[in-house]
């Protein structure tokens, strides 16, 4: 069943709940949503190309897409940016010391949503071309 209008939809949400965060001040939840977000919004490209899609690196789907689709150099920075969210930003003792929430801040965050929101819209114009 081919379901990348569910994946795009949970994508969309993921960011929105990025920028709920942001407001709200969980600066390193807003971090890690907005990676949920450009991940799920790559994976929707592959679930609409009939692909698996195995993983969480947004570089790594990116990659593995660029082998199909140009992919601009400003996307894949970001999601290399975008990859260094995944785990920190929820693990304490990924850090030498402090809670990730007390090390994110709100530039930070505002930038890793900007990066997911343009990953976003780049995978939703693949989506309508494929």
């Amino acid at each position: 069943m081919e379901r990348s209008k569910d994946w795009m939809d949970v994508a969309k949400g993921d960011l929105e709940h990025a920028e709920n965060d942001i407001q709200s001040g969980f600066y390193n939840w807003a971090c890690f949503s907005a990676q949920q977000a450009a991940e799920k919004a790559a994976k929707a490209v592959f679930q609409k190309m009939g692909a698996e899609a195995w993983g969480h690196s947004v570089a790594d789907l990116l990659k593995e897409l660029g082998k199909k689709q140009d992919i601009p150099d400003e996307l894949f920075k970001g999601a290399l940016e975008l990859d260094k969210a995944y785990i920190p930003t929820r693990y304490p003792n990924v850090h030498p010391s402090g809670s990730p929430r007390s090390l994110y801040i709100k530039e930070e965050a505002r930038r890793l949503t900007l990066y997911a929101e343009k990953i976003i819209k780049f995978c939703s114009d693949l989506l309508s071309k494929i």
